[in-house]
């Protein structure tokens, strides 16, 4: 599928999810920055253009269904069925592994001590963060599509909770890049035993499905919500 160069990244992996990986592997925030052109993020970045075109022409077809052809409640839906519940089930298992690896191996690799401590900034980011989204974000969207009207929450206004939410993922994002640069990319040392490689293993896959998620939501979900709602209102 050939690439528009003035395409967003956003809407780039909307069209094929599969270029997730390839800019994630290149280094470019596809989820929080994802409404830059593919070309001003090359250009930020120090890239071919040409060379980055290529590698996201991938060949084959993509997924028949994208999330971004879903209904809004739908695509909720998904992302609490993909996303949440693998952050859910994952999160105390790499705690317990980072808890481990950073007490027997700290001495040698003291960087491990900020992991921990950055690790569970993350865990603290996520869980109320998930939580108002199952129990009051993503039911007001869903009665927002059934009903045509604007959703009013007892919280506050809805927009500003979305934009709220929106702020939280800049400050996940920023976490696990920090993880991300202390690692040197979720490199295991020489010394690494099993457990950890498999922390490593596991804050890189936790990372993806972060960036996966987030897209999910700044680029696909709450753009959507935000223009019926502000419509609605103001009709």
């Amino acid at each position: 599928m050939a690439v528009a160069t003035t395409a967003t990244l956003g809407d780039l992996v909307a069209e094929d999810p599969r270029r997730s990986r390839v800019l994630e592997q290149l280094g470019l925030d596809y989820c929080c920055n994802g409404q830059r052109p593919l070309e001003e993020a090359a250009r930020t970045a120090g890239l071919d253009l040409a060379d980055i075109s290529a590698r996201l022409d991938l060949p084959g077809e993509p997924p028949a269904v994208v999330a971004g052809d879903l209904e809004m409640a739908a695509l909720a839906h998904d992302i609490v069925d993909t996303h949440h519940a693998y952050t859910w089930e994952e999160m105390p298992r790499l705690q317990a592994l980072v808890d481990k690896v950073a007490g027997v191996h700290r001495e040698r690799h003291p960087e491990l001590a900020v992991v921990k401590e950055l690790y569970g900034r993350v865990v603290a980011e996520l869980e109320p963060h998930m939580t108002r989204e199952e129990r009051v974000i993503f039911p007001a969207i869903s009665r927002l599509e059934k009903t045509q009207a604007p959703v009013r929450l007892s919280s506050g206004d809805f927009s500003d909770a979305l934009r709220e939410l929106i702020a939280e993922h800049d400050v996940v994002g920023d976490l696990l890049s920090r993880i991300h640069e202390l690692t040197d990319g979720h490199t295991p040392p020489q010394d690494a035993c099993n457990s950890y490689r498999a922390m490593l293993t596991g804050l890189a896959e936790l990372e993806h499905d972060v960036h996966e998620h987030v897209h999910k939501e700044n680029n696909l979900l709450f753009p959507r919500v935000l223009e019926m709602h502000e419509r609605l209102r103001g009709a």
